[in-house]
């Protein structure tokens, strides 16, 4: 029998009924809005991070880069290390377009005046910023005089291949055409290029891009003073970016054995300069002033006098090692002559002699054997 469809009724659904099938629907639209709110703040994230700029930290210790002078015309007469971090930073807002920059005064002197104290606290700066996940690089603002000597050091020190960069400048930040602001510029845009790291310590300077190793002053007022004059420079500056064309190959920074994370002071090692006339009597001097160590900055392939030598000959084999240096700027100090063979000296390679000194000062923190020392320049 068949039943009219007027016969036909449906229940009609009560509210409690559809309740449970409307919380489910409700449900699932909250989840997804939830699941494209995720992915869309996790795309953010992705993008924010891939567009994320490296951070840089600049330490200053004064010197010319931060001089200020009386009048704009004046390049020398200045007071050097007048200018604070802060306003360096300022001075260079371009900065920012290459990386998240901020900075701290660790110290402020003319670099003629940095001393073993200074060195040690900036070396142990350095390693707290270079341990940090969230550094990418260090500039370190200082004076020319000694920069050189201060960047080999941290070569020496280090243990990281972040990249860290000295920066100085030949005239004060008050004269006209200024040098420091695009060599700190310039010197952010190298500490924080993925290209630098485990290249050691570098000295970035009038785009020229130089190893701490082997980078020496080379003209007391003239802006393209820094060179390598038979290394050559690492690179150069192009274009807001770092250019490298070699990399140096002596041991540094990461692989470096040498540790000062504990050390308040270094072996005193004086250098004594050859010259004619010269006598045994400024040895004896520095001997009796307590040094551990000696650098002869010889004239030549590092020959002394036959008087320092007689000196010299009892010095190291009392156990004040000798380290054979040279003042002439280009070659190195090889075993050529047999009679210093003979007495022990080291021989510092083509190391100058003030450089020499910081490597024969932390060589004495772990020995004084003469062949142990060898080694040392050797491999440094």
């Amino acid at each position: 029998m068949m039943l009219d469809a007027a016969e036909v009724k449906v229940p009609k659904a009560s509210s409690a009924d559809i309740q449970p099938i409307l919380t489910v629907r409700k449900g699932i639209l909250d989840m997804k809005k939830t699941l494209l709110a995720a992915a869309f703040a996790l795309s953010l994230g992705f993008s924010a991070a891939a567009n994320a700029l490296p951070t840089v930290k600049i330490i200053a210790t004064g010197g010319t880069i931060a001089g200020a002078a009386a009048s704009a015309t004046d390049t020398t007469g200045y007071d050097a290390a007048a200018v604070g971090i802060q306003t360096l930073i300022n001075a260079v807002p371009q900065m920012k377009d290459f990386a998240e920059v901020s900075g701290e005064q660790i110290a402020k002197i003319s670099s003629n005046n940095m001393d073993t104290p200074t060195l040690l606290k900036l070396a142990k700066r350095v390693n707290e910023l270079v341990a940090d996940p969230k550094v990418d690089g260090v500039v370190i603002t200082h004076g020319t005089d000694t920069i050189e000597e201060t960047a080999y050091f941290l070569n020496l020190t280090v243990k990281s291949d972040k990249p860290v960069v000295l920066v100085g400048a030949m005239r004060p930040s008050t004269a006209i055409s200024a040098d420091g602001p695009m060599n700190l510029l310039e010197a952010v845009q190298t500490a924080a290029s993925p290209k630098m790291k485990g290249q050691g310590v570098t000295i970035v300077m009038n785009d020229q891009i130089s190893a701490a190793r082997e980078t020496t002053k080379g003209n007391t007022t003239n802006v393209a003073t820094f060179s390598a004059p038979e290394m050559g420079y690492l690179g150069y500056v192009v274009n807001n970016e770092p250019v490298l064309y070699r990399a140096t190959t002596r041991r540094h920074t990461f692989q470096s054995e040498f540790d000062i994370s504990k050390l308040d002071t270094l072996p005193r090692v004086d250098i004594v300069y050859s010259h004619i006339d010269q006598d045994e009597k400024v040895v004896e001097a520095v001997l009796k002033l307590g040094a551990k160590g000696i650098v002869s900055a010889g004239t030549g392939n590092g020959s002394v006098s036959d008087r320092a030598e007689a000196v010299l000959e009892k010095a190291n084999k009392s156990g004040t090692p000798v380290v054979l240096s040279a003042h002439v700027p280009a070659g190195g100090v090889v075993k050529s002559h047999a009679q210093y063979v003979n007495a022990g000296f080291v021989f510092a390679g083509n190391l100058n002699p003030q450089k020499a000194r910081l490597l024969l000062q932390l060589a004495l923190t772990k020995t004084n054997d003469p062949k142990e020392i060898q080694r040392i320049f050797s491999e440094y």
